[in-house]
């Protein structure tokens, strides 16, 4: 019971705070922490970097935030317990050494988030090996037995996309992901062919051209090659776990108008021109579940506009999911005389909110909300995400998950809680199976509506939330209560109903 208790509390700490701007009961609010270029990871023990995680997705989560995104492969190693790649020397500071005492980075950080009500998704680099030139990769590895597979750029390892080989072994991790662990999605990030570098773009992969060109123009070689990579991740993920998300976090323009009359407003680096990613066309074919645009820009920068470029993405969303990637330090450090606030944050939310096919921002990086730079995590907390957000469902909306049963009020220890009975499940996991559960409180004389975000008081994989530090029914007579359950594609049930007698 103890056990039980500390964990209802858990569930309980994930409560919104009444607010006088009503927030969306639906969106997407998440969060990168990245692990490459982060040397702290190596200075810890086990249980300092588990009491890391413990904070740093805590503190996102009381900023409002519902999902993490934790990078897992930086380099073409592992941030948890693989038998396909070595550990990552961001985490033990050498390549292929594992962590002493033994533990699993990824899956800590699942349960962290999960215990939140928060989703997990799991973010891999696909094609980086080595992030400079100081790395230095083992005798025994694969670059180095079959360097025909790998190209090298400014001082830099990659796998090179126009091998099968190269995208069998990318869908392996990921298929050996998906099936031994949790995770609500995996994520891939803005490295497909590499970034132009010292005024040159890519241009190491001659030989593998002369081998599988086949006539094709070099760059629409090179985006077919993605191509074949993207559609190969997603059919491996839906293969394995259907209900598990597969989503890219692009560069933030992907043509500029000036090269197509279908680009948007803007006179930067090009995804299909310059990395050879054409992510609209991934989106039109179904092969991904939502898009993360990268737009760290200012609200009206010249060459990149966020404000312009917000809109064009979702006029381009293709039927997927948009999420904006918001730089969280050019956000706060620069002022927007256009609402006369000294940063652009009310701006950009209100934008992103603004939009038909915009569900959604991912804060950039996470480490600034959790560290409360300029107070950003003091304003999404008390304003902008100050309610609790479910995420967006997506499959089919024509299908719920089962009711959850038995809503009643029980005390424990002078404490009072709402608890219920979860619906069964069958023998196989399946999408429609109940993960999560919502809890809305209403007042005595309140019109029940739950589609309010103000009255959701928790977000919980639990089956009991704390009501009450007290034992005072008399004060609660009247009050209702009304509980859902969420599957794991997001989609709610009907509720069922407790009227404190």
């Amino acid at each position: 019971m103890a056990a039980l208790l500390t964990l209802a509390l858990a569930a309980s700490s994930f409560v919104a705070a009444q607010t006088t701007s009503v927030n969306p009961k639906r969106e997407f609010r998440g969060a990168w922490l990245h692990v490459i270029g982060q040397s702290q990871w190596q200075n810890k023990t086990t249980e300092q970097a588990k009491q890391y995680i413990e904070q740093q997705i805590g503190r996102l989560a009381d900023a409002g935030c519902n999902a993490v995104i934790f990078q897992v492969r930086p380099t073409a190693d592992a941030m948890y317990k693989s038998d396909l790649e070595p550990w990552t020397a961001w985490l033990t500071g050498k390549r292929g050494k594992a962590p002493d005492p033994l533990w699993d980075p990824m899956e800590y950080a699942i349960e962290e988030a999960h215990k939140r009500g928060m989703e997990f998704h799991a973010w891999l680099n696909p094609y980086r090996v080595t992030s400079s030139a100081k790395d230095i990769l083992p005798a025994s590895h694969i670059s180095k037995k079959e360097p025909h597979r790998f190209v090298k750029f400014n001082g830099q390892t990659f796998f090179d996309p126009a091998y099968q080989e190269n995208r069998d072994a990318i869908c392996e991790i990921v298929e050996d992901i998906v099936k031994r662990y949790d995770v609500d999605a995996i994520h891939i990030d803005d490295y497909f062919y590499p970034y132009p570098a010292n005024g040159k773009k890519f241009n190491a992969d001659d030989a593998s051209y002369r081998k599988f060109g086949n006539g094709m123009a070099r760059n629409d070689w090179r985006r077919h090659n993605v191509d074949l990579l993207i559609e190969q991740l997603n059919n491996t993920i839906k293969q394995t776990k259907p209900w598990v998300r597969f989503g890219v976090s692009p560069f933030g323009i992907w043509r500029n108008k000036a090269n197509d009359p279908r680009g948007s407003e803007s006179s930067g680096l090009q995804n299909y021109d310059d990395l050879y990613a054409d992510v609209l066309l991934w989106a039109k074919n179904g092969w991904i579940d939502y898009l993360a645009p990268q737009l760290y820009w200012t609200l009206d920068m010249k060459a990149a506009p966020s404000r312009k470029l917000a809109k064009w993405w979702s006029d381009n969303a293709n039927g997927v999911d948009v999420y904006i990637g918001q730089d969280v330090k050019r956000t706060m450090d620069n002022a927007d005389p256009g609402n006369h606030d000294r940063n652009e944050l009310d701006t950009k939310v209100r934008l992103s909110r603004s939009l038909p096919n915009v569900q959604g921002n991912v804060w950039w990086h996470g480490y600034w909300v959790t560290d409360n730079y300029k107070g950003a995590a003091d304003s999404l907390a008390m304003k902008y995400q100050s309610t609790i957000a479910l995420p967006p469902a997506y499959g089919d909306q024509g299908v719920r998950p089962a009711q959850v049963d038995g809503v009643r009020l029980e005390r424990h220890d002078g404490k009072t809680f709402l608890t219920w009975d979860e619906p069964e499940r069958g023998e196989k996991p399946s999408s429609t199976d109940a993960v999560r559960y919502v809890v809305y409180e209403f007042f005595k004389g309140e019109e029940p509506d739950i589609e309010d975000s103000q009255t959701i008081i928790a977000l919980t994989p639990y089956h009991k939330v704390l009501v009450s530090e007290g034992d005072d029914r008399d004060e609660m007579k009247g009050m209702t209560f009304m509980v859902t359950a969420l599957d794991r594609m997001n989609r709610e049930s009907l509720p069922m109903q407790y009227k404190v007698k």
